[in-house]
């Protein structure tokens, strides 16, 4: 049974800072890409951040520079450290797995993260 697991969503100052856990079971984590992806009201779901299995990362170019994505392999975990918060990064965070070699995604349940002015 795979399942992804989103912690540490809340409220934050613009400015302020979030870090955003994902614990996933179910699969060979080390063998999986993992990603975050957001949904902001009345918005479609957008990607925010990537990390291979090796440590190779992407970031959406409006997170970039404020955003850091890292993963622990040893505790099944990926992070999302989110500094230089805005308002518009208000929105549900979503955790994504798939398999280095596949297509198939896995998603968490999504955290609400919610940053006022």
């Amino acid at each position: 049974q795979v399942q992804l697991v989103e912690s540490g969503g809340g409220l934050a100052q613009a400015g302020g800072s979030l870090r955003l856990s994902c614990a996933a079971s179910g699969i060979i984590f080390s063998t999986h890409v993992m990603g975050w992806y957001r949904q902001a009201p009345g918005k479609q779901r957008e990607f925010v951040a990537i990390i291979t299995g090796g440590g190779i990362t992407d970031y959406a170019d409006s997170v970039k520079g404020r955003f850091t994505i890292s993963r622990d392999n040893a505790k099944n975990t990926v992070y999302l450290q989110m500094n230089s918060l805005k308002p518009e990064d208000t929105a549900v965070y979503f955790c994504n797995a798939r398999r280095n070699t596949g297509t198939k995604m896995y998603w968490g349940q999504g955290t609400q993260a919610t940053v006022s002015s």
